[in-house]
């Protein structure tokens, strides 16, 4: 895929996110529990992913292959995912979609850009550069902007 595709695979899939988050802080609201609206999330992606899986893949990873994977990163991720989602279930209907997705993508940045400055979580190393700095300073000016009265 060329580096243009794969960003705009990448917004839309930012869209659907928002889309997501917005679906779901409504029925945390309603439920009043965010975390029962997080369980429907993760079971429903666990329906529709076995489905995409089951319909696009025509064979399965080699045993071998999933023993080599160490133990931890089958839980890991869905223990962040679980923390994340429900605090932006949380969040929303006290900030706002805006207000949450802005604030929810500069924690993003500024992670990734420190977890790949340090090659944190296997990830390639980038360096932090100048141009980057002043990229995340501008995400800051505007999330200050989005947030203000």
């Amino acid at each position: 895929m060329n580096q243009q595709l794969v960003s705009v695979v990448a917004f839309f899939g930012g869209v659907f996110l928002a889309i997501q988050a917005g679906f779901n802080a409504h029925l945390g609201v309603l439920l009043k529990k965010p975390l029962l609206a997080t369980i429907a999330t993760s079971f429903s992606s666990l329906l529709f992913a076995s489905v995409f899986v089951l319909m696009f893949f025509n064979e399965m990873p080699n045993p071998n292959l999933l023993k080599k994977v160490p133990w931890y990163l089958w839980f890991t991720g869905g223990l962040f995912s679980v923390i994340g989602i429900s605090f932006y279930f949380y969040s929303i209907p006290k900030l706002g979609l805006s207000k949450m997705i802005s604030l929810g993508l500069c924690g993003q940045l500024i992670f990734s850009a420190f977890a790949t400055h340090f090659g944190w979580l296997n990830l390639p190393v980038e360096p932090i550069t100048l141009k980057k700095i002043i990229g995340i300073m501008a995400m800051i000016t505007g999330i200050l902007l989005i947030n203000s009265k």
